[in-house]
């Protein structure tokens, strides 16, 4: 009989790699064998941290022969996965790994990641890790559809954790529902794709990105703002600091956590944003103004609440403009990168390179109203990235983190290319 060939996929990105893979308690803790497996035969190297429930499904032995590593199971036990000393085997592990996989994961242990709760090597491990991690959900349908654990895979995926969807069907308990352990080659496609588009190849780089609205007040309970959700700009600071760039993310008000290894400035005005970016893009490579930015404010904030008069008086309510950053930023670019966006709802393409010529950009992407396209809030994103030559690219429809992989691989290109500056 012809033996089937096994996909190749992952194989060329998997090989020499290495990856740390933390198993929890449940019965799908045997299928991590075969991940493993598959793991070691794409030419990576595995090594295994096992809590003390997912022993008493799978023997650490097992997973020993199967990585050609010892398992670690306790982080006081010695000569365990390192050789270290006790008490640096949780960051030894997490400095050793390019990637860190949690496979099958269960409710108990995302919630301890989710609210930063260390007490076993595994969720310790997971706490010290500054590379990717991957984490597979595995859980009865009931548990898996609980509002709690939605809740800390929300979390989880907006701090930067790449969740992949769990597989459908029955489950030991007899359930029919989502929450089994999604197929091993599928794990291992998600594991190749992360390690494909976090290659740490701006490392070194400083990148200042903005994000969400600007809230500009009319009095201390109203004021004027727009609809961004600053899931755009929080992609672009995550993508970065997965890519290895220090990142400094300012920030509109936003209900979002804050990514991995980025620091985080929050703002509520357009003023204090124009004080926060300006002194912080002198010292970076590239600026990323994601944020929407308000246009106008009101010319003077009222102290009190502004009540509403008898008759149906309307009062009356002047505007200002704003401080223009991007306009700002480019004109005073000392050799750094500019990236701006743009969201057009009639003559799209020209209104954007006029931007991009008058506030002298690198870079505008383009964003759509068109075609009852979903934006502000959505996960999914559909741009035209224009470059300084006016060539404009249209990305398919991807989530927002893989159009942030496609911004910055344009702006990495255009950093080596670009001479050395001075920081002034």
């Amino acid at each position: 009989m012809r033996k089937k060939k096994r996909n190749s996929v992952a194989r060329h990105v998997v090989r020499g790699r290495k990856i740390l893979l933390g198993v929890t308690g449940g019965i799908a803790a045997y299928k991590a064998c075969y991940l493993v497996r598959e793991l070691v035969r794409a030419g990576a190297s595995v090594k295994v941290i096992m809590t003390d429930s997912a022993t008493r499904f799978v023997t650490p032995l097992t997973f020993s022969t199967l990585s050609n590593n010892p398992v670690a199971t306790d982080l006081w036990a010695s000569n365990q996965a390192t050789g270290s000393d006790i008490g640096t085997r949780h960051i030894d592990l997490a400095n050793w790994a390019d990637l860190m996989a949690v496979a099958p994961a269960s409710a108990q242990t995302l919630a301890k990641i989710a609210s930063g709760i260390s007490d076993n090597l595994l969720t310790i491990a997971a706490l010290a890790c500054t590379r990717p991690i991957v984490l597979a959900p595995t859980m009865d349908a009931d548990m898996y559809l609980n509002d709690i654990t939605q809740e800390n895979i929300s979390r989880l995926k907006e701090r930067g954790f790449f969740v992949v969807p769990p597989g459908k069907g029955e489950h030991a308990s007899g359930l029919e529902g989502p929450g089994r352990l999604p197929e091993v080659e599928v794990i291992v496609q998600a594991i190749e794709g992360v390690l494909r588009n976090t290659h740490r190849d701006l490392k070194g780089k400083r990148i200042v990105v903005t994000a969400g609205p600007t809230y500009e007040a009319i009095d201390p309970v109203r004021f004027i703002g727009n609809r961004s959700s600053g899931k755009m700009g929080f992609a672009i600071a995550n993508a970065a600091a997965l890519r290895g760039a220090s990142v400094t993310l300012v920030t509109g008000p936003v209900s979002l956590e804050t990514p991995k290894n980025v620091r985080r400035i929050d703002v509520e005005s357009a003023n204090e944003m124009y004080r926060a970016v300006i002194p912080r893009a002198k010292k970076a490579d590239a600026v990323v103004m994601a944020a929407a930015v308000a246009d106008y404010k009101p010319e003077k904030t009222a102290r009190r609440k502004i009540k509403k008069e008898k008759g149906g008086r309307t009062p009356e309510l002047r505007l200002i403009t704003t401080p223009d950053i991007l306009e700002t930023l480019g004109k005073a670019k000392n050799g750094r990168i500019l990236v701006g966006f743009a969201l057009e709802t009639d003559n799209e393409l020209s209104n954007a390179r006029e931007k991009l010529r008058r506030k002298n950009l690198d870079v505008v992407v383009l964003n759509s109203l068109k075609e009852n396209r979903k934006v502000f809030g959505s996960d999914m994103n559909h741009v035209t990235v224009i470059d300084r030559s006016g060539k404009a690219e249209a990305l398919n429809t991807m989530p927002k983190f893989d159009v942030a992989n496609a911004i910055l691989d344009r702006m990495k290109e255009m950093m080596e290319r670009r001479p050395g500056r001075q920081n002034v």
